[in-house]
């Protein structure tokens, strides 16, 4: 399979990066739910995303990358899928 009989559709569905960037956008609108609730109105994607950026997203990349860090022995070893 050359690269150029990969649709786009097919590059998009298998990169890392892509995934990546759908998993932190669901937890954008994850928290964009939450925040809105507490405030009883719609708080808007911006302020979601900055508040997210801010308070939130650190923590969220060092969860998700410790998913993809192998295992110890003691646990089996290998990695856990995070999808």
């Amino acid at each position: 399979m050359t690269l150029a009989s990969i649709s786009m559709d097919d590059l998009l569905k298998h990169s890392t990066l892509y995934q990546e960037f759908l998993a932190e956008r669901d937890e954008i609108l994850k928290h964009k739910w939450i925040e809105s609730e507490k405030a009883g109105y719609d708080i808007g994607f911006e302020r979601a995303l900055l508040d997210w950026l801010v308070n939130h997203s650190a923590a969220w990349r060092r969860w998700r990358r410790s998913l993809r860090e192998p295992l110890p022995a003691a646990y089996g070893g290998g990695t856990l899928d995070c999808t």
